[in-house]
């Protein structure tokens, strides 16, 4: 199995090299790859090049007996795919046994999003008149008003916010950045923390690390650290469900779109490579489909 782990570390760094992969993202196809292995294993395979067309099959099966979600067992098909196909680039395998499996079908779910009325009803929530709740008024605001990732959020350094114009620079996924505007309430929650809050939790360090958001500490607000706040956001603004970054990004994507945004601009702003990943966002709330149909039908 030596060789085994060789090619399996050499993937790896491929994807954190050419690939510019997120951590992240690496240690989810280590897991994948690690479970075939263990897999091939079992089933007495004794070297990659030897898996066939029958053998991944085999293993679709084996990953549908798991009772494993269709996202879950496209993804880890994906990844063997993609591996094999590096395997193939580096001379190691004479083919691609997942080339020809079939993804199962993925079940589409809509997006979890908050309607305006209810993201008004948090940000009505916010108490900030101590430090912390400057910065959870601006953390909150900024999420919304742009959209971005929470690892984008607690990567954002206070020069990467550009006041004059109301943008920010977003440090993306594999490496790519984008400038992302922000409007008027924003900038102002922003200044307000920025000058107020921010200078007093950064004082009990012996130096400015210079990023925008910090803890109560005065260090680097965490992504774990940002659920946190949005948790005890929403639970203070008693707002049924559960609020987390994606979901202000859902919305915002929601809120744009159902306003008259088009696509492309939406895609621009969220960071998706693929007009496919925005597609998603299509759907129109109960309130927009009322909105058409009263302005559209006669008898309305």
């Amino acid at each position: 199995m030596e060789n085994v782990n060789n090619s399996l570390q050499s993937f790896l760094e491929y994807l954190q090299l050419e690939k510019n992969y997120s951590k992240y993202t690496i240690e989810h196809y280590q897991r994948d790859i690690s479970e075939f292995l263990l897999f091939m294993n079992e089933q007495g395979i004794n070297g990659l090049h030897t898996v066939s067309y029958f053998d991944a099959r085999l293993y679709l099966t084996h990953l549908y007996d798991k009772q494993l979600a269709k996202r879950s067992i496209s993804r880890k098909t994906s990844c063997l795919r993609s591996f094999y196909k590096f395997l193939m680039r580096e001379k190691l395998s004479n083919e691609n046994p997942f080339q020809s499996v079939s993804l199962p079908k993925k079940d589409h779910k809509l997006p979890k999003f908050l309607y305006e009325e209810e993201i008004e009803v948090i940000f009505n929530s916010v108490d900030a008149s101590s430090e912390l709740g400057k910065r959870d008024l601006a953390l909150l605001e900024l999420l919304y008003a742009t959209g971005i990732r929470v690892g984008e959020c607690t990567g954002i350094q206070l020069k990467d916010l550009d006041f004059s114009l109301e943008t920010v620079l977003v440090h993306g996924k594999g490496k790519k950045d984008r400038y992302v505007p922000f409007g008027s309430k924003a900038k102002k929650a922003l200044l307000d923390y920025i000058n107020v809050a921010r200078n007093k939790l950064v004082g009990q360090l012996d130096a400015d690390h210079g990023k925008l958001f910090v803890n109560f500490r005065g260090a680097p607000l965490t992504s774990r650290g940002v659920r946190f706040v949005l948790s005890t956001l929403i639970e203070t603004a008693s707002v049924k469900g559960k609020i987390h970054p994606h979901v202000l990004r859902h919305t915002f994507a929601t809120h744009l779109l159902n306003n008259g945004a088009d696509l492309r601009s939406v895609q621009e702003l969220l960071g998706h490579s693929e007009i496919s990943s925005t597609q998603i966002y299509t759907h129109v709330t109960k309130e927009q489909l009322k909105k058409v149909y009263n302005s559209a039908h006669p008898r309305a």
